[in-house]
């Protein structure tokens, strides 16, 4: 009974859902009833279904059966209405055909007229559209055009910019075109041509810029030096609180000192720069010169002709003598490019070459100044580019590279000076290369170079310097001496006599009370080698000018130069003029005055010194001058010479003697070369007036001795054997005449009877003769003869 139930309650979901189903279909659009019917035939009751479907359709049929039934008559009605109608339509068909015949017959010439219409409208749309075509393309030829124009020209950087434009916002809009087909494969092939116009333009600009090297160096470096002596003249204005010169001290020499007094003042000044252009200067100008660069700008080889400026007008810049135009440029075009790193490293390439170039120095450079200016002036015009190429671009160069480059610079410079400068042997020379030197690392020190390195090396060539001095003035102390004729200074009025005190610091006031004439006691080269000592610390201080040095420094330098002056040359000159063969004792004489005269003169040349550096000889470490040691060992070697020259002078008289020791009779005075011999020596001492005393008392006791030996030694030569009495006598009484000659006293200053003493040792030789008669003495012994007297009785 449960199975019933269960069979009978699905009977009546299916039916429902077949009731559902029909219902849908009846309400659904005929497209979308597939899956109605597919959900009929997934399930198991379809056959039933199609007993609900039949039965469904034979309903609908009895519903329009009914229906048609209802509304028969009122068809049949409107089938005879429209019969009717049918009669009214071909009726009003044949009046539209009639009419339509009429109106074609009619319109016949306006469907003519209306068609050319069609055509005019057609060439208009044509035409218009043919316009805006051609509007469209004319940009692109006109961009086109104006990029060979540019080409032309060689205005190679707007003729990029022109193909940016030309490539990014006009072709893109007539692609389609095959004109612009040909121009877009073209434009890689300008851009090459572009590039490779721009390269060979840098190429020109930097053969160029090798060849004006140096006109770009002397330009810098004569702004260089205009600036310096701007800055020199603003600070001697200053003038007050400086220390005071001597007035034998020349202008030049003391602005120099108040220069070197200046020198901490004026190194925290800011230095007077060239003109540089900023970086955004720079690439405004290019901008500038992109639209409006003419042919004659891009054309220029890089270097502006400036004519020779006059002394008076003002020294233009170094870079404004530069078109650096043609780099900007170049660099642009390798930007914009994307082949920048290829640019810089061309470019960076080939300054290195011709800085290799440029550091190499002639082989005769040594011979001329000229020859170090060219030098200098290539080296500062190649950085002077590189600073301001540095500092108007963004990393074309920077400060490493530059740095590398100066470094290899500096050292190689060096090297090149040192060997060129040790060929020079002109001191004016060296101090001019010095001169340049200094110029030359001022000039690059502006531009932010370091330069202590070239400060070092002048302290290496200041060596030389002083050498060369040394030789040159051994030359003209020697030309001094040479030249002097050994006798005390005539003056015959005031003005002369004040004309030689100041060249020579001598105070006497006995001499001044003396009327004109008169003479002073030194001869003509004491105050020449006094100025000559005094040029040579000159030109010691010229060279320590601009270098950085302090007071003390240049103390020292021109101390220590000056005492190898004195100690070496000055003393060596000396010596080689007292040892000279045909000196005289009067040479002798003057030369002794002479050098006491140089020798108090020291003092002077200390305080000279010390006016010029400002150092007082009081400070710690200060050399003394070792003038008063030269004039002394000068003056000792002279009194030496002396005593000699005296000596052989006596001996040259006694080789006049000519005894005869068998002589019967003796005469009635000393003999003639005695007498000779003593009126030289009176003569000779009466000369040493102005002699210190001790070395005419000295030169006086020599004398005497050498002659009282040389009396005994008459005696003791070996070929005198035998005397006679007459002989004796007469030898006695030129021993008479000598110690007579001691007692006159030759030379003021000895006391009783000292002089004399030279003479005692020939005078106690004698001893009373056995003998009165002429009768001859032989003898035996030689040294008898030293016993062998004469009595005076």
């Amino acid at each position: 009974m449960e199975r019933g139930k269960m069979a009978e309650a699905e009977s009546l979901e299916t039916a429902a859902e077949h009731e559902r189903i029909l219902r849908e279909i009846e309400s659904t659009d005929t497209a979308c009833i597939g899956p109605t019917l597919r959900s009929v035939y997934d399930g198991e009751e379809h056959g039933r279904f199609m007993e609900k479907l039949e039965s469904r359709i034979r309903n609908h049929d009895r519903e329009i059966e009914k229906m048609c039934n209802f509304h028969y008559q009122g068809f049949v009605d409107s089938i005879t209405e429209l019969l009717k109608v049918r009669g009214e339509a071909h009726r009003l068909k044949n009046q539209v055909t009639d009419t339509n015949r009429k109106l074609q017959h009619e319109g016949k010439e306006l469907v003519i007229a209306m068609e050319e219409l069609k055509q005019c409208r057609l060439q208009q749309r044509n035409i218009s559209a043919t316009v805006d075509k051609l509007m469209l393309c004319l940009p692109v030829l006109e961009m086109y055009s104006k990029l060979r124009e540019q080409m032309k020209t060689k205005r190679h950087y707007p003729a990029l910019k022109t193909l940016e434009h030309l490539e990014h916002t006009y072709l893109p809009q007539v692609s389609h075109y095959r004109f612009c087909k040909v121009m877009v494969d073209n434009i890689p092939k300008l851009r090459e041509e572009i590039k490779d116009v721009s390269m060979s333009d840098l190429k020109d600009f930097l053969e160029s810029i090798r060849k004006h090297s140096d006109k770009i160096g002397e330009t810098a470096m004569k702004q260089g030096a205009k600036n310096s002596q701007s800055q020199s003249h603003y600070w001697i204005k200053l003038g007050s609180g400086q220390p005071k010169f001597p007035a034998c001290l020349s202008n030049r020499h003391m602005e120099a000192q108040q220069q070197r007094n200046l020198d901490n003042i004026i190194s925290q000044q800011p230095r007077i720069g060239s003109r540089k252009k900023s970086k955004k200067d720079a690439f405004t100008s290019l901008d500038t010169e992109i639209e409006s660069t003419s042919p004659k700008s891009e054309q220029d080889s890089g270097i502006l002709d400036v004519e020779d400026e006059e002394e008076d007008e003002e020294v233009p810049g170094a870079q404004e003598l530069v078109d650096f135009s043609p780099v900007y440029r170049c660099l642009h075009i390798y930007s914009v490019l994307g082949a920048r790193e290829t640019f810089e490293n061309y470019y960076r390439k080939q300054r290195r070459k011709q800085a290799r170039l440029v550091l190499q120095p002639p082989s005769n450079m040594h011979e001329t100044l000229d020859g170090y200016r060219k030098y200098f002036n290539q080296i500062v015009g190649f950085f002077v580019v590189e600073d301001h190429i540095l500092h108007t671009t963004q990393g074309l160069v920077n400060r490493a590279y530059i740095d590398e480059l100066w470094e290899m610079a500096l050292s190689k410079t060096i090297a090149a000076l040192r060997t060129h400068s040790s060929y020079c042997s002109d001191p004016d020379l060296v101090l001019d290369l010095k001169n340049l030197i200094v110029l030359f690392a001022d000039t690059l020190q502006v531009y932010g170079f370091p330069v202590n390195q070239l400060f070092d090396m002048l302290l290496e060539i200041r060596d030389q310097y002083s050498d060369t001095l040394l030789k040159k003035w051994a030359s003209v102390f020697r030309n001094i001496l040479d030249s002097d004729n050994y006798s005390p200074i005539p003056v015959s009025s005031e003005e002369l006599y004040k004309k030689v005190v100041g060249q020579f610091p001598f105070q006497d006031t006995e001499l001044e009370k003396q009327p004109f004439p008169k003479k002073f006691p030194f001869s003509e080269f004491v105050p020449k080698v006094y100025n000559q000592i005094k040029e040579f610390i000159y030109a010691c201080l010229k060279f320590s000018e601009d270098l950085h040095l302090s007071s003390t420094e240049v103390d020292d330098m021109i101390r220590k130069s000056t005492n190898l002056l004195l100690t070496r040359t000055l003393s060596s000159s000396l010596q080689n003029v007292i040892k000279r063969k045909n000196v005289g004792l009067t040479e002798l004489v003057q030369i002794i005055i002479n050098t006491t005269h140089l020798e108090k003169s020291c003092k002077y040349l200390e305080e000279f010194i010390t006016n010029i550096t400002n150092v007082l000889p009081e400070t710690v470490h200060t050399t003394k001058l070792y003038g008063t040691t030269t004039f002394k060992d000068a003056r000792h070697a002279a009194e030496e010479e002396i005593y000699t020259n005296l000596n052989q002078k006596i001996d040259q008289f006694l080789q006049l003697a000519d005894y005869d020791w068998m002589a019967g009779d003796s005469g009635s005075k000393a003999s003639d070369y005695l007498t000779d011999l003593i009126a030289f020596l009176r003569s000779t001492f009466a000369v040493f007036t102005h002699l210190p005393g001790k070395v005419a008392q000295t030169a006086c006791m020599s004398a005497c001795k050498h002659l009282a030996t040389s009396l005994m030694q008459l005696l003791l030569e070996a070929d005198v054997r035998q005397l006679s009495l007459g002989a004796l006598q007469q030898f006695n009484l030129d021993v008479q005449e000598c110690e007579q000659f001691a007692r006159s006293g030759p030379v003021p200053g000895f006391q009783e009877d000292t002089l004399q003493l030279a003479f005692i040792d020939l005078d106690n030789s004698w001893i009373s003769s056995p003998s009165g008669t002429g009768q001859h003495t032989s003898l035996t012994m030689a040294n008898l003869l030293a016993n062998i007297c004469v009595s005076t009785q």
